[in-house]
């Protein structure tokens, strides 16, 4: 399907299934935190997911393509990237399997149904406080920095959004990783899976994946790093996989 583009948007390919994204680099494009979290993540065909912040629709794009999930939803609070996810949904012709939701994370249990989904997915904004903020409502501030979010917040929906034993997901920061687990634990999703990523073999890890259950017995698997770099501009074969190259 043709769509039309607005003043500085681009399409971009995601190597997957032969789908698309719309993006305004001048705005907020996707990172490589939103393709490992969809590697990292499972679904079945059968599953109903939730992303939460979708941005211009990447994780709910990339998650229908290696999964096939019954149906996906995502949430975002900015016009114009709902906007932009959309007409990436209508590209891709999935207007069918993807519904994209303008609203705030924070009543995200007023839009949809208690209990109401298998799977959700969410790339948080990762710091907190207004250090280094130019525009406070600038789009990349507001995908960066939890001005209008905290994680208790995302934390809190996605326990009333789940369905008992359902699976919640996310990427984010390991120097926030205690208060990440002391939160989840406190609305009773509990840490099953996680996984560091590192940026070189001998660099620290600069990013935690995490899968958590509702209502889940307490253990935690940690699985081996992930090596994103064999050399500058050379990924690990690890990272060609889930890229899909």
């Amino acid at each position: 399907m043709t769509v039309s583009l607005k003043n500085r948007e681009r399409i971009d390919e995601l190597q997957r299934n032969g789908y698309r994204i719309i993006q305004d680099p001048d705005r907020f494009c996707f990172g490589m935190d939103a393709v490992l979290l969809t590697g990292f993540a499972h679904a079945d065909s059968t599953d109903r997911l939730l992303d939460l912040g979708t941005g211009t629709g990447i994780i709910p794009l990339l998650m229908e393509a290696k999964y096939h999930c019954a149906h996906l939803t995502g949430l975002e609070i900015q016009a114009e990237s709902a906007d932009m996810a959309r007409r990436s949904v209508e590209l891709n012709d999935l207007s069918g399997k993807i519904d994209i939701v303008e609203g705030d994370i924070r009543v995200a249990d007023t839009l949809f149904p208690a209990a109401g989904f298998d799977c959700i997915t969410c790339n948080p904004p990762y710091m907190i406080g207004m250090h280094g903020i130019q525009n406070p409502d600038g789009p990349k501030a507001i995908a960066r920095h939890e001005v209008l979010c905290t994680f208790d917040d995302v934390a809190r929906v996605a326990a009333r959004l789940l369905k008992p034993g359902g699976h919640f997901f996310l990427v984010h920061r390991p120097f926030r990783l205690a208060e990440i687990i002391t939160t989840l634990v406190g609305r009773k999703l509990e840490p099953k899976r996680m996984q560091l990523v590192y940026p070189y073999v001998d660099k620290e890890p600069n990013m935690v994946l995490i899968e958590a259950v509702r209502g889940g017995k307490s253990r935690m698997s940690v699985e081996k790093p992930l090596i994103v770099y064999e050399k500058p501009g050379v990924y690990m074969p690890e990272i060609y996989d889930i890229y899909g190259y």
